[in-house]
């Protein structure tokens, strides 16, 4: 059965066979479905995670729901941000 929240389920499919989560895979292929959004292109304005501090990484990071992040030093919340 289909899932509704799924814009393009062939694209979907093609991410998740690469390897990519089921949100990321939905993220893609949703953005690419719609055709006001252009995934291709780069993104915000937002500084590198280099120029963040450490606080406002870590903010980051629990707003999207990285595990272990109280423990993690500067370079290694970047790299779970990117990860992620």
């Amino acid at each position: 059965m289909p899932n509704p929240s799924i814009k393009d389920e062939d694209t979907y499919e093609a991410l998740r066979d690469k390897g990519m989560s089921k949100e990321k895979a939905a993220r893609i292929s949703n953005a690419q479905a719609n055709e006001d959004m252009h995934p291709s292109q780069k993104g915000g304005k937002a500084a590198p995670y280099e120029e963040w501090t450490k606080d406002d990484l870590y903010e980051r990071a629990q707003e999207i729901g990285i595990d272990g992040r109280s423990s993690m030093d500067k370079a290694e919340l970047i790299a779970a941000l990117r990860s992620h």
